[in-house]
C-alpha cells in the first residue's frame, strides 16, 4: 500500500485522494479554513458569519494586540458568538513599540508633515501575525476587513503577499456591497452581537495613535465635534513639564526614569493627552486616488517626534539636517503607501541609524492648554558654543572678513541676476 496521497480542490472543499489496498481509493472531504484578521468591530464581526456562509468555511479569527484599549475577552466572546471556529489573541505590543513606533521617532515619520502613521505602521505587523497563524493552521486563505476605498487594503494585501507564499486573500467588504446600515441589519437578523459603542464613528486604535472617521467628520468644512475625541479630552488643567532622554535617536526615559518603550509611550499618551495636546486634523491625500478628511489623536507620537527633531537640529550639521529631512519625508511616504517591504525603506533606515548615532541628550517640554513647546535641550554631541554665538562676549569676525564672506556668498546670485536682467 502506498503511503502518499494527492488532493484536489472542489468548490469550497479540499478533496484528498488517498490510495488504499487493492488499488481502490476513498475520498476525505476537509472543510476550507479562512484565517481572519479580527478587530472586534462591526465589519470583521459581520465578516465571520459572511465568510462562513458564503464559502461554507471554518473561520479562524485572530486579534493582534498592538496597544489598543480594548477588552480582548469580550472580543473573543463576540468572535465565537459570530461563528468563529477558533480564536487567537497575539500580544504584539512590545514588538510594535520597539520595531515600528520607535522607528517612526528616529525617522520623524509624519505623512504630509502632520500624521504620525499610527495605523499605517500597525498593518504590516498585524498581517505578519495573521500569516503566522495561517501557516500554523495549514491554510493559504486569509481575510481582512478593509474596504476598496481605503488605504489599509493596500497595506494588508502587500504585507500578506510578502509573509505568506501563495496566499489567497479575501476582503469581504470589497465584495459584499453592504452599507454600514446593511451590516447592522445582517448582524441583527442572525443574532450576532456587535460593538455598538462609538457607532457614530469608525475608530482604529493602537499604542501610537487613534484614528476617527465617519459622520460629520467626512465634511472637511465642518468642525470636528468634541465627542469624537477620547485620548485628548481635557482632564487636567495644570501645566505639565517633563524631560525626555534620548539615546542614539531613541527615547529611553522620562524625568530621569528609564522606561521600556510600551510604558514610556503609554505614560506620555495619558499625561500629555490629559492636557488636550495631540490632535491632528487635515485633508489627506490617500493612496487610492482621492482626498479624505482625516482626524487623529497621537499625544505621545507628536511629542516624541517634536522632541527628537529638536535634538537632531541641536546635534547635526546643516547639511546632515537637510539630508535627514529628505530621508524622513520619503520614509513617511513609503510607510503610508503600504511599501513597508520596499527595499528602499531599509536603506533609508540604515542612513537614519547612522545619522542618529549622535542624537543623544535631553529635551525639556511643556504642555499647557492643548499646546506643546520646547523649553530647552542638552546633548554631549552638540557643536553649540557660547564663546562663538554670544552677542555679549562671543567671537566676532572683522569687518574685512565679513565683507569678504558676503561678497563670495552672494556672487552666484549677483552675477546671474546681472546676466539675466542687466
Amino acid at each position: 500500500m502506498k503511503d502518499s496521497f494527492n488532493f484536489i480542490f472542489i468548490k469550497n472543499y479540499v478533496i484528498f485522494i488517498i490510495p488504499i489496498a487493492y488499488n481502490s481509493e476513498f475520498f476525505v472531504r476537509v472543510k476550507m479554513k479562512i484565517v481572519l484578521a479580527y478587530s472586534g468591530g462591526l465589519d470583521t464581526t459581520v465578516a465571520i458569519r459572511w465568510l462562513s456562509e458564503t464559502y461554507h468555511a471554518e473561520v479562524i479569527s485572530v486579534s493582534v494586540d498592538v496597544g489598543q484599549r480594548d477588552d480582548f475577552k469580550k472580543i473573543e466572546e463576540r468572535a465565537y458568538m459570530a461563528g468563529s471556529a477558533k480564536h487567537y489573541l497575539v500580544d504584539a505590543k512590545k514588538e510594535f513599540a520597539e520595531n515600528f513606533a520607535l522607528k517612526d521617532v528616529k525617522m520623524n515619520g509624519l505623512y504630509e508633515e502632520v500624521y504620525p502613521l499610527a495605523t499605517a505602521l500597525a498593518r504590516p505587523l498585524i498581517a505578519e501575525k495573521v500569516a503566522e497563524i495561517a501557516k500554523k493552521e495549514g491554510t493559504e486563505y486569509v481575510a481582512h476587513g478593509s474596504t476598496s476605498k481605503g488605504n489599509d487594503q493596500v497595506r494588508f494585501d502587500l504585507a500578506l503577499k510578502t509573509a505568506l507564499e501563495n496566499v489567497k486573500i479575501i476582503a469581504p467588504a470589497r465584495i459584499w456591497k453592504m452599507t454600514r446600515e446593511d451590516e447592522i441589519a445582517f448582524a441583527r437578523e442572525r443574532g450576532i452581537p456587535i460593538k455598538t459603542e462609538s457607532s457614530k464613528y469608525s475608530i482604529d486604535e493602537n499604542l501610537w495613535g487613534r484614528s476617527i472617521e465617519g459622520d460629520i467628520i467626512s465634511d472637511p468644512a465642518s468642525e470636528v465635534p468634541d465627542d469624537a475625541f477620547e485620548w485628548t479630552a481635557v482632564r487636567k488643567q495644570d501645566k505639565l513639564r517633563l524631560s525626555v532622554e534620548f539615546e542614539k535617536g531613541v527615547p529611553v526615559g522620562i524625568n530621569g526614569e528609564r522606561l521600556d518603550p510600551v510604558t514610556l509611550i503609554s505614560k506620555l499618551n495619558e499625561e500629555i493627552g490629559a492636557r488636550g495636546f495631540g490632535r491632528v486634523e487635515h485633508l489627506e491625500n490617500r493612496v487610492v486616488g482621492f482626498k479624505s478628511r482625516e482626524v487623529y489623536e497621537a499625544p505621545a507620537a507628536l511629542a516624541l517626534i517634536a522632541a527628537h527633531k529638536d535634538l537632531e537640529k541641536t546635534v547635526l550639521t546643516p547639511l546632515e539636517l537637510r539630508f535627514k529631512r529628505q530621508l524622513d519625508s520619503l520614509w513617511s511616504d513609503l510607510v503610508y503607501q503600504g511599501h513597508w517591504y520596499e527595499p528602499l525603506r531599509n536603506t533609508l533606515e540604515i542612513a537614519g541609524d547612522e545619522i542618529n548615532r549622535w542624537v543623544s541628550g535631553e529635551v525639556k517640554l511643556e504642555v499647557d492648554h492643548k499646546s506643546l513647546r520646547i523649553l530647552g535641550r542638552t546633548s554631549p554631541y552638540s557643536p553649540y558654543s557660547e564663546k562663538i554665538s554670544s552677542y555679549n562676549k562671543g567671537w566676532y569676525p572683522s569687518d574685512e572678513e565679513a565683507r569678504g564672506f558676503i561678497e563670495i556668498w552672494g556672487m552666484h546670485s549677483l552675477l546671474t541676476r546681472k546676466a539675466r536682467y542687466g
